[in-house]
């Protein structure tokens, strides 16, 4: 029978790929806006919106991967993640606005929830 633990974390794994999800479509959406509105994409390609999104990302997945781990022994939700992490990390120190930048986020998102999403089959 899964402890409280175990049944509370897979939630803060689903929430960790509903964000992923939404950071994906952030970019993609930015990407967008430049070429149809650019003044409106201005607002969204914000540094602070990617700084902040790293921060909240960042800190989400480590708790969600890392008490997964914890609960089910498992590491390879943690190094995929990890992994996601890092390339969305790298992405920021792209320049900005750079095409390349949105596919190495993106990339790096997808990762994440990847991870995300092992982590919390493993609960199964």
């Amino acid at each position: 029978m899964p402890t409280l633990a175990a049944t509370r974390f897979p939630s803060l794994d689903r929430l960790a790929i509903g964000l992923s999800g939404l950071c994906a479509l952030h970019c993609i959406a930015t990407a967008v806006m430049i070429g149809l509105l650019s003044s409106v994409a201005g607002l969204l390609e914000a540094p602070i919106i990617h700084e902040g999104g790293l921060v909240i990302a960042m800190a989400l997945g480590a708790i969600a991967l890392g008490q997964g781990a914890r609960q089910h022994g498992l590491m390879l939700p943690i190094a995929i993640g990890g992994l996601g992490l890092g390339v969305m990390a790298g992405a920021l120190s792209l320049p900005h606005g750079w095409s390349g930048e949105t596919a190495y986020t993106v990339l790096g998102v997808a990762l994440l929830a990847f991870g995300h999403e092992l982590n919390r089959r493993a609960f199964w």
